[in-house]
């Protein structure tokens, strides 16, 4: 089903997010005073029905890390009468298959902000749980996080509960060993890379098994060539595939492909990420999640930095921060549960067990102890808040029918062979016509 009164540009005016500092010395004498900060409410205190019973979640937290973390946040729901049972998929099948299972969901369902939830929502196959941010979560997270949580009809039907950014991730000790240091322009990014290739290491470990990490790349390229507000209305069906300001960013991603490991299409991230780890790679776009690739003792050596800027018109302020979290069914089983559980995942509580297990994002709620961040998660919080403009995520900057069905397989079209990039391109739009088409 195509919706066609859901082109809006997702502009962080409307849709976005903003983080606030959080402020541990509050949070610390909250706690002293015996106050009842909101991410720590009892239940009784949220207004919530009390939840008992089995509960259905949906998992697409399949790698070892994300799933130790999403089990330590379960695990630390107060309410020990709620019994959660998951239901486990990898992350590329569920995402893939979003569309089926959401005609027979899991009571709680794993997905992400912004575009990509509204778009089910307005077809009325979420519930909705402004209940559950009026018990508490709309004090303990920001404007912006709630409007990256709300539908076209002004409800809620998400809890945000962790993100992290893109950019170009890398081993500080291999830089520090070879005196390289982090790129500002592409002239650098290009001489850095020629150093590391007559090394024998690879620039760019790339792979684009599931067809959505070479979104990433595009996205970089585009907003930095383009603009933040070319890019979202790209996305959101306003401009055309075939302008010359995207062919434009194919050239340059062609230009870059020699730098990046051949055949992409057939090696999971996870697999390109491993030569980063085992320093055969130097570099690779992706997002903080990264880090769960590396093993406990090596995380610290981990770092990254933006995507350097490719046009003096925009700068190299925009970067892209995808919100991961929590849905809840049209018409679960137990409605009393999923709330309850959907509303622990918006609070200090849940976040910090997460990241007890998974040091590879940052959280949202406003009273989380910002001390037991990591160097790295503290660098990512802060180039969020600090950037001007944020997105999301191609396949959630736009509609689910073309990030799955024509730009995944496009830019897989486009690695395997980049000279028919001009009928790539037509049959992209062609279909974004009728897509996108009033």
């Amino acid at each position: 089903m195509v919706i066609r009164n859901n082109h809006r540009s997702p502009s962080p005016s409307l849709f976005g997010y903003s983080v606030d500092r959080r402020s541990v010395l509050k949070a610390a004498a909250g706690a002293a005073l015996g106050l009842s900060l909101p991410g720590g409410l009892a239940r009784a205190q949220t207004g919530l029905a009390a939840g008992s019973g089995e509960l259905s979640m949906g998992s697409n937290y399949s790698d070892a890390v994300p799933k130790a973390g999403l089990l330590a946040a379960i695990q630390s729901l107060p309410n020990k009468n709620i019994q959660v049972k998951l239901n486990e998929s990898d992350h590329n099948t569920f995402q893939e298959n979003i569309t089926t299972y959401l005609q027979n969901p899991d009571d709680v369902i794993p997905w992400f902000a912004g575009y990509r939830m509204r778009f089910f929502a307005a077809q009325d196959l979420l519930g909705d749980i402004s209940d559950v941010w009026n018990a508490g979560l709309n004090d303990n997270l920001s404007e912006g996080f709630k409007l990256a949580s709300t539908g076209d009809d002004g409800k809620q039907y998400f809890v945000p509960f962790t993100y992290y950014i893109w950019g170009i991730y890398y081993r500080p000790s291999v830089f520090a060993e070879n005196n390289w240091t982090p790129p500002t322009t592409m002239d650098e990014l290009l001489s850095l890379s020629s150093n590391m290739q007559d090394k024998g290491i690879t620039p760019f470990a790339f792979g684009n098994d599931g067809r959505w990490p070479a979104m990433g790349t595009f996205d970089q390229l585009n907003f930095r060539m383009n603009g933040y507000q070319f890019h979202v209305d790209l996305m959101a069906g306003k401009e055309k595939w075939t302008d010359d300001r995207v062919k434009a960013v194919f050239k340059t991603w062609e230009t870059l492909l020699p730098l990046h490991q051949e055949n992409p299409n057939g090696r999971t991230w996870e697999e390109a990420a491993a030569t980063v780890v085992n320093k055969q790679s130097g570099m690779m776009t992706i997002g903080t999640f990264v880090g769960e690739q590396f093993p406990e003792s090596d995380r610290a050596d981990l770092d990254f930095f933006t995507f350097p800027e490719l046009n003096p018109d925009f700068g190299a302020g925009t970067v892209e921060a995808p919100i991961d979290g929590f849905m809840m069914a049209k018409s679960p089983k137990n409605e009393a549960a999923a709330k309850e559980l959907l509303y622990h995942f918006g609070t200090a509580t849940a976040q910090e067990a997460y990241m007890s297990k998974n040091p590879n994002v940052v959280v949202p709620a406003k009273d989380v102890d910002t001390s037991i961040y990591t160097p790295l998660q503290d660098k990512v919080f802060k180039a969020v808040a600090a950037a001007p403009n944020v997105t999301q995520f191609l396949d959630r900057d736009t509609s689910p029918e073309f990030a799955s069905n024509v730009a995944g397989q496009a830019f897989a079209d486009f690695l395997s062979d980049p000279s028919k990039i001009d009928s790539i391109l037509d049959d992209m739009q062609a279909q974004a016509e009728v897509i996108f088409g009033d």
